[in-house]
C-alpha cells in the first residue's frame, strides 16, 4: 500500500441531535467539532435521525400533514380574492 494517501482512520462520536442519543465508533469522516467523553476528546458527527429517534424504530408515528400544498395555497388566498371581488 502506497504511504500518505489513506484517510485518517480514527474513533469518532455520531450523536443524534434530537434524542442526544450518542456512540462512539471508527470512521474516516473528517470534521472540526469535538466533544468530551469519558474523559476523553473525540471529533463529533451531528445528524437529525437514527434508530433512537425514527418512528419506525420507536413505534411512535408523528402527524403528517396530508393537505397538500396547493390545496393550502388556494385556501389560505381563497379569503383575499374573495375579499378583493368585492
Amino acid at each position: 500500500m502506497k504511504k500518505k494517501i489513506h484517510p485518517e482512520f480514527r474513533e469518532v462520536v455520531f450523536k443524534d441531535v434530537s434524542t442526544q442519543f450518542h456512540i462512539i465508533t471508527k470512521s474516516t469522516v473528517k470534521t472540526k467539532n469535538t466533544t468530551e467523553l469519558n474523559g476523553k476528546s473525540y471529533p463529533v458527527v451531528t445528524f437529525d435521525v437514527s434508530s433512537a429517534s425514527h418512528p419506525f424504530y420507536t413505534g411512535q408515528q408523528r402527524l403528517l400533514d396530508t393537505e397538500g400544498r396547493a390545496e393550502k395555497f388556494r385556501k389560505k388566498y381563497a379569503k383575499v380574492s374573495k375579499i378583493e371581488a368585492k
